[in-house]
């Protein structure tokens, strides 16, 4: 019995240890997780949806509201489907008797998204892409290579290049390769052009 209890301790040893480790894995991985530059983003991202609801809710309430109020009720979760009838409504806007479908909230969450997305598209999209355009068409003119400064090999070997046009007046040294080369190949007339 005592030799199963030892095992079984050194077997609670091992599974402590291999916890400890995956302890540490899961920290390490949820560090570099928080790490990442996207979850930085994510969080500026709702911190500034959760500012600009208010905007977009006083436009809607403001501007949306009053416009279809000019057609009928001013607010849009007034408008509603009666499915089952006699649809009651109490002094709150809750459904006492009937069954009634709510399509004037839904219009007013889909107006409220649409706003919110033009909004974040025409103000913040379109300029941030148009400025990342220039900077990169910025970065990209900075980086155009100069002409480089050319070694003295280069220098050496454009006189002699020189030098050996001047010695045959009428034809360059190319010329004459090319007229070495447009022979049938090599053979005991091909080298003539290679001996000049």
């Amino acid at each position: 019995m005592r030799s199963r209890s030892v095992i079984g301790m050194s077997e609670v040893g091992a599974l402590s240890d291999t916890a400890s480790e995956k302890k540490q894995g899961l920290l390490s991985g949820f560090k570099q997780f928080m790490m990442r530059g996207n979850v930085v983003d994510l969080a500026v991202a709702v911190v500034i949806g959760a500012a600009f609801t208010n905007i977009v809710n006083s436009v809607v309430n403001g501007v949306i509201n009053p416009v279809v109020g000019a057609f009928g009720t001013k607010d849009l979760a007034g408008y509603t489907l009666c499915i089952k009838a006699p649809c009651t409504v109490d002094a709150t806007g809750k459904v006492t008797q009937g069954v009634a479908v709510a399509w004037g909230s839904v219009l007013g969450a889909v107006l409220n998204f649409l706003i919110t997305a033009a909004v974040v598209y025409f103000l913040m999209v379109v300029p941030m892409s148009r400025f990342l355009a220039r900077r990169t068409a910025k970065l990209a003119q900075d980086k155009e290579p100069e002409p480089a400064e050319e070694t003295p090999d280069i220098v050496l070997l454009r006189e002699i290049r020189d030098a050996l046009r001047a010695q045959s007046p009428g034809a360059s040294v190319v010329a004459q390769r090319s007229r070495s080369d447009a022979g049938s190949g090599p053979g005991p007339g091909s080298g003539s052009g290679e001996e000049a």
